[in-house]
């Protein structure tokens, strides 16, 4: 029984394994959700929720009236390596956190992908519901089949109509 080993080696070295999780935090960041396998989704979130957290807990010191916290900027800067990012990270990302004690992320299952059958996740940060608003805008108002079957009978018989005055003029 093998103890104490935690996270997962995704098929890669350890190198390609710290650039793939790098490259999936500031996408995660950038664009508040991401859509990929349900296994690097989980070792995503484990590495993003530490960052988030080290983010708020500079900004509520600087908050409090501490000085800025240089040091953690540039601690999560070595593992994000855009620095529009990590702008977006401490001054509106952890903010907006500030308040929840963790489980800033979502992983939701999607389902296996048509090519390789791998199971597919999607990763969005929680205080972001992106999704969720863009499905709370009005839907258009139904029409029931009637209506459709009489617009087209109306549509069908408007050239003809049109059609027989120009006959009736030459």
């Amino acid at each position: 029984m093998i103890h104490g080993r935690s996270g997962r080696k995704l098929s890669r070295t350890a190198s390609h394994r710290k650039a793939t999780l790098s490259a999936l935090c500031t996408s995660v960041l950038r664009h508040k959700k991401i859509r990929t396998t349900l296994a690097k989704a989980k070792e995503t979130r484990m590495v993003v929720e530490k960052i988030i957290t080290r983010a708020k807990n500079a900004v509520a010191n600087e908050v409090e009236g501490g000085p800025k916290n240089v040091h953690a900027r540039r601690e999560v800067a070595k593992f994000i390596h855009d620095k529009d990012v990590v702008k977006v990270l401490f001054n509106e990302i952890a903010q907006k956190v500030a308040t929840r004690p963790g489980g800033y992320t979502r992983v939701v299952k999607l389902g296996q992908r048509l090519g390789d059958g791998a199971h597919i996740a999607l990763l969005e940060l929680v205080d972001y519901n992106i999704a969720q608003e863009e499905t709370k805008a009005p839907a258009k108002p139904k029409r029931d089949r009637r209506a459709r079957v009489n617009q087209k009978k109306q549509t069908d018989t408007a050239p003809q109509a049109a059609a027989a005055p120009a006959e009736e003029k030459a």
